[in-house]
């Protein structure tokens, strides 16, 4: 679980770091909205995914 959890953390603080808020969200608006619902959709997946495969290791 440790692993798992400093991995999830080192993605995250990688990705807040090198992109702001407004580059994101320009980026969703310039590849459409139904594209940028299905990233959204599928990070927010990802995370879950990794947050309760990760509870279960301990």
């Amino acid at each position: 679980m440790k692993k798992s959890l400093l991995f999830l953390s080192v993605i995250l603080t990688l990705l807040i770091t090198t992109l702001s808020g407004c580059q994101i969200i320009g980026g969703i608006f310039k590849a459409g909205v139904w594209s940028g619902i299905i990233i959204v959709v599928a990070v927010i997946a990802l995370i879950a995914f990794l947050l309760t495969r990760g509870g279960k290791d301990s």
